[in-house]
């Protein structure tokens, strides 16, 4: 089997839950090559760094992907590796349990320097030693202390992570929030980090270790052009054209996206061949698929919703209608929401057997309360 999620094992696994899955769950991707990824991906951001939480997180990727979700989101930071990991140890369960690898989508991120496991007793010790001693990074690739997208280091970082998932193989690895950098270097060398680190990525694809490289970030695809950290999605695709030509493998960008987050569907704060575009249409034009991140901001949006809401999305809970919100809204591949337990899962899996709102009901939204 393939050591990477594939057209065929992802069709395959969304097959296994035919009569399950409502229409419109599952979604084939042009801009992923064809890929077929569940609208509601697993994020693993949230938790304590102690072994209790890693079961946990364990037993909920096995609980979501025998549920119907083939999207695992995750980053080399977060709980310091152990969300890697846990996604590791699920891995090994399902396929017990006749999950095949090419059938599940593996994302991870990198940029931020981090420990291993848990924050060390002296943590300037730890990362003097571990990265600038043993020559991987310099002092001038290092932005506010803590973020990093030079080469060397996104090697190191691949290598980690491929180690912590036990694969081969990632299917989408993120630079995580690049728009960290543009707070300490003018944009002239931004770009040409980010030229850097596309080069090494497309090397990475072209090795077997990655399938497709994106940008997951906070601020940068939703503020407007003229603010400090702005990213434009058009010169971001033009850079790695120059890199590797049309056939490029920057084709995923995560992004905040919710009902109180809505600017990528709401804002036209991206320029393509001279018209002002939200950034959804603005990744269609350029064949880049958009995954949302915070679709329930952390739980903020479970609970005290409008009613308008409620009367536009249907739905028996607030949670529900959040969640659907996002995986109705056009232009967004998956949702992605944290899910540290299988009870977690449950609650939120329920969707699954409900398909995306319509058009219709969806446009009754912005009509507001009447």
């Amino acid at each position: 089997m393939p050591a990477h999620a594939t057209p065929e094992g992802t069709q395959r696994y969304a097959g296994r839950f035919a009569g399950r899955a409502a229409d419109g769950h599952f979604r084939q991707s042009d801009a992923a090559g064809g890929l077929v990824l569940s609208s509601i991906g697993m994020g693993t951001y949230l938790g304590h760094h102690d072994d209790a939480t890693d079961q946990s997180y364990t037993d909920a990727v096995v609980a979501a992907v025998t549920s119907g979700v083939n999207v695992l989101d995750t980053a080399i930071n977060y709980r310091f590796q152990r969300s890697e990991r846990s996604i590791g140890a699920a891995l090994g369960k399902l396929e017990t349990l006749g999950y095949v690898r090419d059938e599940l989508v593996l994302c991870t991120k990198a940029g931020y320097l981090t420990p291993d496991g848990a924050m060390p007793a002296n943590p300037s010790e730890y990362f003097l030693r571990e990265y600038f001693e043993s020559g991987i990074i310099s002092v001038d690739d290092v932005v506010g202390g803590m973020h990093c997208m030079a080469p060397p280091y996104l090697e190191n970082q691949l290598g980690r992570s491929l180690r912590n998932l036990g694969v081969e193989c990632i299917d989408v690895f993120y630079l995580h929030n690049p728009e960290t950098q543009l707070t300490s270097v003018l944009r002239t060398t931004f770009a040409k980090r980010i030229c850097a680190a596309f080069e090494f990525l497309e090397t990475q694809v072209a090795a077997g270790r990655i399938r497709f490289y994106g940008m997951a970030t906070w601020n940068g695809f939703r503020q407007p052009p003229h603010a400090p950290e702005h990213l434009s999605l058009s010169e971001m695709a033009g850079l790695a054209r120059e890199v590797a030509g049309d056939q490029h493998h920057f084709r995923f960008v995560q992004l905040p996206y919710s009902l109180a987050m809505p600017e990528a569907l709401t804002v036209s704060n991206q320029n393509v061949d001279g018209e002002e575009l939200p950034m959804v249409e603005a990744a269609r034009r350029l064949s880049i698929a958009l995954v949302a991140s915070a679709s329930l901001l952390q739980g903020q949006l479970t609970r005290g919703l409008p009613d308008f809401v409620a009367a536009a999305l249907g739905q028996e809970s607030d949670l529900h209608r959040a969640l659907q919100f996002v995986r109705s809204s056009p232009g967004i591949t998956t949702a992605l929401v944290g899910m540290a337990r299988a009870e977690h899962v449950a609650e939120n899996l329920k969707l699954v057997g409900v398909p995306p709102t319509s058009q219709e009901q969806f446009l009754k939204l912005f009509e507001g309360p009447k």
